[in-house]
Protein backbone atom coordinates (compact mmCIF):
# COMPACT_ATOMS: atom_id res chain seq x y z
CA UNK A 1 0.00 0.00 0.00
CA UNK A 2 2.74 2.38 1.00
CA UNK A 3 3.98 2.51 -2.98
CA UNK A 4 0.90 3.42 -4.19
CA UNK A 5 0.43 6.65 -1.58
CA UNK A 6 1.14 10.21 -3.30
CA UNK A 7 3.69 10.44 -0.51
CA UNK A 8 4.13 14.43 -0.81
CA UNK A 9 -0.09 14.97 -0.17
CA UNK A 10 0.24 13.03 2.98
CA UNK A 11 2.83 14.40 4.62
CA UNK A 12 1.35 17.99 3.59
CA UNK A 13 -2.40 16.84 4.47
CA UNK A 14 -0.66 15.22 8.16
CA UNK A 15 0.98 18.66 8.73
CA UNK A 16 -2.27 20.64 8.22
CA UNK A 17 -4.03 18.25 10.73
CA UNK A 18 -1.02 19.18 13.40
CA UNK A 19 -0.42 14.63 12.97
CA UNK A 20 3.08 15.06 11.60
CA UNK A 21 4.97 14.04 14.74
CA UNK A 22 8.34 12.85 12.56
CA UNK A 23 7.02 11.04 9.55
CA UNK A 24 9.88 12.30 7.16
CA UNK A 25 9.13 14.36 4.11
CA UNK A 26 10.73 11.46 1.63
CA UNK A 27 9.51 8.16 1.69
CA UNK A 28 12.61 6.40 3.57
CA UNK A 29 13.80 3.60 1.09
CA UNK A 30 14.03 0.64 3.58
CA UNK A 31 10.29 1.33 5.34
CA UNK A 32 9.49 -2.61 5.35
CA UNK A 33 12.23 -3.08 8.14
CA UNK A 34 12.05 0.46 9.72
CA UNK A 35 10.07 -0.06 12.75
CA UNK A 36 9.53 3.51 13.70
CA UNK A 37 8.97 4.73 10.46
CA UNK A 38 5.60 1.65 10.21
CA UNK A 39 4.77 2.89 13.03
CA UNK A 40 3.89 6.58 12.59
CA UNK A 41 2.41 6.09 9.43
CA UNK A 42 0.15 3.19 10.79
CA UNK A 43 -1.16 5.98 12.88
CA UNK A 44 -1.72 8.79 10.40
CA UNK A 45 -3.21 6.01 7.88
CA UNK A 46 -5.18 3.55 10.20
CA UNK A 47 -5.84 5.61 13.69
CA UNK A 48 -6.81 8.97 12.59
CA UNK A 49 -10.84 9.01 12.61
CA UNK A 50 -12.16 12.09 10.44
CA UNK A 51 -15.40 13.06 12.21
CA UNK A 52 -16.46 16.41 9.93
CA UNK A 53 -14.70 17.50 6.60
CA UNK A 54 -14.65 16.17 3.22
CA UNK A 55 -12.66 14.12 0.74
CA UNK A 56 -11.74 15.37 -2.24
CA UNK A 57 -11.41 12.85 -5.99
CA UNK A 58 -7.97 14.01 -6.99
CA UNK A 59 -9.16 13.03 -10.77
CA UNK A 60 -12.52 15.05 -10.92
CA UNK A 61 -12.07 17.49 -8.28
CA UNK A 62 -15.67 16.22 -6.86
CA UNK A 63 -15.83 16.50 -2.84
CA UNK A 64 -17.72 14.43 -0.75
CA UNK A 65 -18.71 15.52 2.72
CA UNK A 66 -17.69 13.55 5.80
CA UNK A 67 -20.72 13.83 8.56
CA UNK A 68 -20.01 12.23 11.58
CA UNK A 69 -17.05 10.10 11.04
CA UNK A 70 -19.15 8.75 7.77
CA UNK A 71 -17.99 9.86 4.28
CA UNK A 72 -21.16 10.24 1.28
CA UNK A 73 -19.70 8.85 -1.81
CA UNK A 74 -22.71 8.90 -3.33
CA UNK A 75 -22.90 10.72 -6.61
CA UNK A 76 -25.62 13.16 -7.17
CA UNK A 77 -25.76 14.61 -10.91
CA UNK A 78 -27.93 17.45 -10.01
Amino acid sequence: MIPKLDWSVLVEAADGLGLLHGLPAELVTDYEKNDDFLCKIHRVLLEVKVLEGCLQCPESGREFPISLGVPNMLLNEA
